[in-house]
């Protein structure tokens, strides 16, 4: 099996875009990723929706705060 990696509506957090990648993780749906760099160094993927995943270039800022979804700065 495979780590969800979706945000958790308590999740907060911001970063930089490193990479876009997208897959047929579980063989039936695609789902789109984003790998962040975080202010403090750390790394991390997270899965995002399409519509932002189209939206969205390396380089860009993104930001999770509580009760909502990610969404670009």
């Amino acid at each position: 099996m495979f780590k969800s990696h979706k945000p958790g509506s308590d999740d907060a957090w911001e970063g930089i875009v490193e990479d876009k990648s997208r897959g047929m993780v579980d063989g039936a749906n695609m789902y789109h990723f984003i790998k962040l760099r975080r202010a403090d160094g750390q790394s991390m993927k997270v899965r995002i929706d399409r519509g932002l995943w189209k939206s969205i270039a390396i380089g860009d800022r993104i930001v999770k705060e509580p009760g909502s979804g990610p969404a670009k700065a």
